[in-house]
C-alpha cells in the first residue's frame, strides 16, 4: 500500500483484507497518523484488538514490525541500545597483546559497530524502502521515568548517545502506543500523539470479527457467542472478556465439534473467557440462579443478521 495514495476508504479495506474489522473512525485516525506522521496512541479494555492494528499494519505497509513490550523498571538501555561488553573486552585484549596499543582501539571499541540495537534505536536507524512500524506495547506498565525518555524519541525521532553523538531517523518510522489504562498516561506524550479509544464491539461487529477470523464456525453458532459474550460484558464481572477471549471460545467450540450452546457446553469451556476464579464461581452461581439465562441469548442471537 503505498502511503502517497492513501485514503481513509482504502486504509479500512486494507485493514478489512487483512482481517481487522473496523470502524470508520478509527481508520481515520490510523489514516491521519500516516499521513501526518505522527504517533497513535490507542486506548482501551485488554483484548479488543489494540496490539493487532499495528501487527496488520505492517503487513499491509509491507514493512518490519518492531515491537517494545512494556514492564515495571524497563530502562533506555533495555530500550534504546546497550554496548557489546564481550565484543569490546575481546577487542581490547587482541589489540593489547598483537600490538600494545590500548589508547586507540579505547575509542574504536565505542562505535557502532558494538552497538548492540534494542527497539527504539532499531526503528530509527531503519534505512528500508518503508519505513518500519514501531509498536510501544501497553505502555501504562512503564514507568513515568520511562515515559519522560520517550519524550524526545517521539518529538524529533532522534537518540543522543554520548559516546557517539545524535543519530536521527533518515525516516520516521510509524509509532503506535498501546495502553490498557492501568493508569492514566502524561499529558506531555498524550499531546505528541493523535488518540483513539477502542470499545468493545457492537454485536454485529463482533459477529462479523468471529466469522472473518473463523469462517469454518457455523453462522448461528457464531451468533450464539457473540451473543452471550454481549450479555456477559453487561454483568458485574471482576475482568470482562475482550473479542481476543472471543476468538479462543470461537475456536475452542470448533476444536470440540459443538454446533449450539447449552449449559453444559458453557460451563465446560468457561476457562476461554474468565481467567479468574472468582470470575468463574460468579458465573455459575448467575447460570444456576437463571440471571445469566441462556435462552433468552439464544433468541437474540437469532435475530441477528448474518
Amino acid at each position: 500500500m503505498n502511503p502517497k495514495k492513501l485514503t481513509i476508504e482504502t486504509v479500512e479495506g486494507a485493514l478489512r483484507a487483512h482481517q481487522y474489522i473496523c470502524d470508520r473512525s478509527l481508520a481515520t485516525v490510523v489514516y491521519l497518523s500516516i499521513t501526518m506522521g505522527k504517533p497513535l496512541l490507542l486506548e482501551g479494555e485488554a483484548g479488543v484488538g489494540k496490539t493487532e492494528v499495528a501487527k496488520v499494519l505492517a503487513e499491509v505497509m509491507e514493512t518490519k514490525l518492531i515491537r517494545l513490550q512494556c514492564y515495571e523498571g524497563l530502562d533506555a538501555n533495555t530500550a534504546l541500545y546497550e554496548w557489546n561488553y564481550p565484543k569490546q573486552m575481546l577487542r581490547s585484549k587482541l589489540e593489547e597483546v598483537q600490538h600494545g596499543d590500548r589508547e586507540t582501539v579505547a575509542t574504536e571499541i565505542f562505535s557502532e559497530e558494538y552497538l548492540v540495537r534494542r527497539p527504539l534505536l532499531e526503528a530509527i536507524q531503519s534505512d528500508g524502502v518503508t519505513p518500519p512500524v514501531l509498536l510501544i506495547d501497553e505502555i501504562d506498565r512503564a514507568d513515568m521515568e520511562f515515559e519522560a525518555f520517550l519524550l524526545e524519541v517521539l518529538s524529533d525521532f532522534q537518540i543522543t548517545i554520548p559516546e557517539i553523538g545524535t543519530i536521527r531517523a533518515k525516516k520516521r518510522p510509524y509509532v503506535y502506543l498501546t495502553s490498557n489504562r492501568t493508569r492514566e498516561i502524561h499529558d506531555a506524550l498524550k499531546r505528541r500523539c493523535l488518540y483513539h479509544w477502542i470499545d468493545y464491539p457492537s454485536l454485529e461487529k463482533e459477529y462479523a470479527i468471529v466469522m472473518t477470523k473463523f469462517p469454518q464456525v457455523e453462522s448461528h453458532l457464531a451468533k450464539q457467542v457473540c451473543a452471550f459474550m454481549q450479555r456477559v460484558r453487561e454483568m458485574n464481572f471482576y475482568k470482562r472478556p475482550g473479542v481476543a477471549e472471543t476468538l479462543d471460545w470461537a475456536s475452542a467450540l470448533v476444536a470440540l465439534n459443538r454446533h449450539e450452546l447449552d449449559e453444559a457446553t458453557v460451563k465446560e469451556t468457561m476457562g476461554c473467557v474468565f481467567k479468574y476464579r472468582e470470575d468463574l464461581h460468579h458465573l455459575e452461581e448467575e447460570l444456576r440462579c437463571k440471571r445469566l439465562d441462556l435462552n433468552q441469548m439464544l433468541k437474540a442471537s437469532a435475530e441477528l443478521q448474518a
